[in-house]
């Protein structure tokens, strides 16, 4: 495994042991070049292992390297032999085996590749001009360049992913420093010749060029440049619009309004080097995607909404890097489940279908559309199996947001692509949310847009205290009265109100009006949207109109299939006074799709409850410990454990709950437990047999 903390970085001097990957593949140990075998496979297996994140099994590396030779154990045995004989040192093994895996320690020693990867997690945009510098340096060519496997179409196929990844960030390192250095320099100008060289239709490399020789007085080398630019747009039938749109508004401003690059400035503030809002406008399309002026986002994204394009995925079968059959449907089925969900702006088909046939690499994509996230993947099948790879990525970083590897029997191929598409839509909306979410908490309560705004509200709403709920309201307020059409903090704020009737932190009847308004007000703004149909069915509970509940969550799930609230409050309300089975059907799904889902506690208490009916008391006890265990659980949740260990008959846990509770609750008695639920008569007697056991009735 990495020992990513006993990592070296750029400036602690040189490490005894070096590994390059980004250029000619070279292992050095103390200045001096190692020499390996002349075997391109042990190239290639060093590699991957450097990269991996966890161990390899020895299965996987042979199915990855060899195109099924005589004996692929043994050549594996003999290149793990000959990697030992460069890596390891006296008492420190480097190759590393155990049951059937390998892996690489690469503590203390340095990998540049393993360098880029460590900064795009950090973020480039938050690094000096310095670490800038350095990293820019690593960058000695392509990925493993030259090294190149023939008839082995799984490693070809991550190679081309890891170039394209590597690329990107290297694009992103080149345009963050040239905005860093002082503009006129030679470093600028350099960056600056590297990153259009590197991504050639990118529109804001074109235009932070146009801009630096218009701020030089190059007028005549900027307009030459923008003419054989504009050829290779044509050439590759790309639309050039916004490329020369934003250069005449530049070269229209007077000479004195123009970046000042002849002037350096200490301060960031005065060290213009790239017309920053017109190159943030640029979205370069491709031939046959509707193009539009400059303006803050393409038509049709709200440019306070996140944006993710899903580029097709590649098929790894038959000749390297193709596209079609099952790759292309699944890629599909992924953009319709998203943009069922409604959570953000999802680029339509037709669109990413038109890029990737011009070859444009994904992460370029993204920049093209200008998208905040891009989505790739390959799919493969091998020995009866599938195996699908899937990245999402933050554009303007590079940064790998989520990365996962799918692999299943494909004994139903369909069934096992629908259950994978499954996981990866709802990952890719977790991660989106997440990383949306953190960033809203970075910035100033008072220059929020409604969609961060919103996120603060999810931040503090899923605390689950009284003062978080309250501070989740006032977001949520920001969000709708920035932007009333916003369904989704519609139903937010009915959330909050939910809480507040349920938690009994406010007047249950009061709060339960409110909750039914705002989640009124989400349908009113979008009938198709699952969160709106999934508010209104939580409200509809609280009054107590269980079939206009179940009614309202069924709609919220069928419009989206992989909305796992909505499969999650099917299961909260069948739990009560409903199908027992039934709920721990949709509690299983809920958790199935959204596995880290801040509303954990939830599903895992529901199902509690529905074994508590079935008179499963011990399941119950186990799934009721489960959701108690989760960091944010609330006092509802610790009740539920108490009531549940009970009538399990496990008393001492019993009384440890039940002593918790009344630590939080002190008054809490079992009338409240029933009160805060809708059980049927026979759950009831259950749960009040449980509580005098513990005292708590």
């Amino acid at each position: 495994m990495h020992v990513e903390s006993a990592r070296p970085s750029l400036d602690r001097g040189k490490p005894a042991l070096a590994v390059r990957l980004l250029g000619p593949f070279a292992v050095v140990r103390d200045g001096v070049r190692a020499e390996l075998p002349a075997s391109r496979k042990l190239r290639a297996l060093l590699a991957y292992l450097a990269l991996a994140p966890h161990p390899v099994g020895r299965a996987r590396l042979c199915e990855l390297l060899w195109d099924v030779p005589n004996d692929p154990r043994g050549e594996l045995r003999w290149c793990l032999s000959k990697l030992r004989a460069v890596l390891d040192e006296p008492g420190h093994r480097r190759v590393e085996t155990q049951d059937d895996t390998v892996a690489l320690r690469l503590d203390g020693c340095f990998v540049d590749a393993l360098e880029v990867s460590a900064a795009a997690a950090q973020g480039i945009a938050s690094l000096d001009a310095e670490r800038l510098r350095s990293l820019s340096e690593l960058f000695a060519g392509d990925f493993l360049d030259g090294l190149e496997l023939d008839r082995s179409p799984f490693f070809e196929s991550w190679l081309i992913a890891q170039r394209r990844r590597f690329q990107s960030s290297h694009a992103a390192v080149l345009e963050h420093l040239v905005a860093a250095v002082p503009p006129g320099s030679e470093a600028a100008a350099a960056g600056l010749d590297r990153w259009v060289e590197l991504a050639p239709f990118d529109g804001r490399a074109h235009l932070a060029l146009l801009t630096h020789l218009a701020g030089r007085g190059a007028i005549g080398a900027a307009e030459q440049h923008l003419t054989a630019t504009a050829q290779l747009f044509q050439s590759d039938g790309l639309d050039f619009g916004p490329v020369r749109a934003a250069w005449q508004a530049l070269r229209d401003k007077p000479a004195e309004d123009r970046p000042a690059e002849d002037r350096p400035s200490d301060r960031p503030s005065d060290r213009p080097s790239v017309d920053r809002p017109a190159v943030d406008r640029l979205a370069a399309q491709p031939a046959g995607i509707a193009a539009s002026p400059p303006s803050p986002a393409p038509a049709g994204v709200e440019p306070s909404h996140a944006s993710l394009a899903v580029m097709p995925f590649v098929e790894t079968a038959g000749p390297c890097g193709t596209r079609g059959g099952i790759a292309d449907g699944l890629t599909h089925d992924i953009i319709t489940r998203l943009a069922k969900l409604r959570d953000f702006f999802v680029i339509a088909r037709g669109s990413v279908f038109a890029l990737a046939e011009k070859n444009i690499a994904p992460q370029e994509a993204g920049r093209q559309l200008n998208v905040d996230y891009v989505a790739t993947g390959t799919v493969g099948t091998v020995a009866g199996r599938v195996i699908i790879a899937v990245e999402l990525i933050e554009v303007r970083t590079a940064r790998i947001v989520w990365a996962e590897s799918f692999e299943r029997r494909a004994d139903d191929l369909f069934g096992v692509l629908d259950d994978i598409g499954n996981a990866i839509v709802s990952s890719i909306s977790a991660e989106i949310e997440t990383v949306e979410r953190n960033r809203a908490m970075l910035k100033a309560p008072n220059s929020l847009n409604a969609w961060e705004a919103y996120h603060r509200g999810l931040w503090h709403m899923y605390r689950f205290t009284q003062p978080e709920n309250e501070l989740a309201q006032h977001f949520f307020g920001v969000a709708t009265a920035l932007d009333p059409t916003f369904a989704r903090a519609h139903a937010g704020l009915s959330f909050t109100h939910w809480q507040s009737a349920f938690q009994r932190w406010g007047d249950r009847d009061h709060e339960s009006a409110l909750a039914y308004e705002t989640a009124g007000h989400s349908l009113l703004v979008d009938e198709q949207n699952p969160a709106a149909h999934w508010a209104m069915g939580r409200a509809l509970w609280l009054r107590g109109e269980q079939d206009g509940s179940l009614f309202e969550l069924e709609r919220a799930v069928e419009l989206s299939p992989n909305f796992a609230l909505g499969h999650y409050a099917l299961s909260f309300v069948h739990s009560q006074s409903g199908d027992p089975q039934a709920a721990i059907g949709s509690s299983d799904h809920s958790r199935h799709l959204s596995p880290f889902d801040p509303l954990l506690f939830g599903m895992l208490g529901a199902r509690a409850m529905s074994h508590v009916r079935l008179g499963q008391f011990e399941e119950a006890a186990e799934w009721a410990l489960k959701a108690a265990a989760r960091p944010n659980a609330h006092a509802i949740i610790l009740a539920i454990a108490a009531h549940c260990l009970a009538l399990a008959g496990r008393l001492d846990e019993a009384h440890n709950f039940a002593a918790a509770l009344r630590k939080a609750l002190p008054d809490y008695r079992a009338d409240d437990f029933i009160g805060t639920f809708r059980f049927e008569a026979d759950a009831e007697a259950l749960f009040r047999q449980g509580a005098k056991r513990i005292g708590l009735n």
